[in-house]
């Protein structure tokens, strides 16, 4: 069985672009929303975050902030 190398790296991401990784079929402004929903529903996820210093009106994820969404959401 052949593994695939990952094309995903763990670095700062605007929120938005990492929402578009995550939904590239939708606007900029949904894949956001739907990012955000996501957030807000899983309490571990939140809280992690919230942990390293995540509020809803940051713009940018650190490296940290986007390497513990991936744990919880899988690379986009």
């Amino acid at each position: 069985m052949k593994e695939e190398k990952s094309t995903f790296t763990v670095r700062s991401y605007t929120k938005s672009e990492l929402a578009h990784l995550y939904n590239p079929q939708l606007t900029l402004k949904n894949a956001t929303q739907v990012l955000r929903r996501w957030i807000l529903h899983n309490a571990e996820l939140h809280a992690e975050l919230m942990h390293l210093g995540y509020q809803d009106r940051n713009r940018i994820f650190t490296p940290r902030q986007v390497k513990v969404i991936v744990d919880y959401l899988g690379e986009p």
